[in-house]
């Protein structure tokens, strides 16, 4: 099997994963055991998993708070994250940041951010950090499209532009943020124009693509490790549920949805596998891996203990 091949079924696989994962979310959801906000993942798996494919450990990634897809993707491990969403002290969090709020030290991934845009100037922060070390490590970091017009947005972008850092910064441009389409919030259909302010590379692709993703942010990582300065990447995605949870999704227009279903990342991915030689063997066998998988952390989850009333304190100054 070539390389290329290789990695394209490895990021289908996680692509995977991260569907069954975040269907297994719902559920447990609906049931009432997992509370609070939660913003599902379901259609955009494409830009998390090609994205992060690039990366090596001492590179870090910051999210919004819509994180799941790109914990498991940079190998936070199912349980972990299940745990955490069902506020139990043995996920990532220990049970005190929940969905929005996924952190892990050791994979440098650092979060989940509840603040719409302000986790952008955090992002320059961690890659300053990177080139003041000399480390070669790169930040990668990613923004809704309702987020570009945010404060921190332009003051990370400010500073990753004017201090040369080695940074990737991703729009995940849904085309809604939250319920408002982005014709009714943004003065320009482009937001990669905004880069021209920061005297910042761009590019804009349709990120249903994961080989495209992979190989446009691949780029812009390389470009970044070698002293070249940050990107800014648009990447059209969609989400096929609400914004969140509580989220009937009633604004978009009739047909929409069904229309972006018949272009369904995992479908299009799958098919390019097999017509590449791969066997309808595997595919089941990964269903059946992956399946089980999401059974146990959800099982995990529910079985696991609250954090005590002790531990509770310790995270509490006064």
């Amino acid at each position: 099997m070539s390389e290329k091949l290789a990695r394209l079924k490895r990021m289908y696989e996680k692509m995977l994963l991260i569907r069954r994962f975040e269907e297994a979310t719902a559920k447990a959801y609906a049931s009432g055991k997992i509370r609070g906000f939660c913003h599902l993942y379901i259609g955009e798996e494409p830009v998390a998993v090609g994205a992060i494919e690039n990366l090596e450990a001492r590179d870090y990634v910051i999210c919004t708070y819509r994180e799941h897809g790109h914990a498991l993707a940079r190998g936070m491990s199912p349980r972990a994250v299940m745990a955490e969403l069902f506020g139990k002290a043995t996920g990532c969090s220990k049970g005190l940041g929940g969905s929005m709020h996924l952190f892990s030290r050791e994979l440098n991934f650092m979060g989940g951010h509840g603040i719409v845009g302000g986790h952008v100037a955090v992002a320059s922060g961690h890659a300053f950090a990177s080139k003041y070390r000399g480390d070669h490590g790169v930040t990668l970091c990613f923004i809704g499209e309702g987020g570009t017009n945010i404060g921190g947005f332009y003051e990370g972008l400010t500073y990753a532009s004017l201090w040369n850092l080695p940074a990737v910064f991703i729009i995940e441009n849904n085309l809604y943020a939250m319920g408002t389409p982005l014709y009714r919030a943004q003065p320009s259909r482009d937001l990669t124009a905004k880069a021209r302010a920061f005297n910042m590379a761009s590019s804009r692709i349709d990120a249903l693509d994961v080989e495209l993703v992979y190989q446009t942010v691949s780029e812009a990582v390389a470009r970044a490790r070698s002293g070249q300065g940050p990107t800014l990447i648009e990447m059209i995605t969609y989400r096929f549920r609400g914004h969140s949870m509580s989220d009937p999704a009633k604004y978009r227009p009739a047909g929409e949805l069904e229309e972006m279903k018949e272009k369904d990342p995992l479908d299009t991915t799958r098919q390019r596998l097999i017509d590449s030689g791969i066997p309808q063997a595997e595919f089941d066998k990964m269903e059946t891996d992956i399946a089980a998988t999401v059974e146990d952390a959800v099982a995990f989850a529910d079985s696991s203990p609250e954090l005590s009333y002790e531990d509770m304190q310790r995270m509490v100054f006064a």
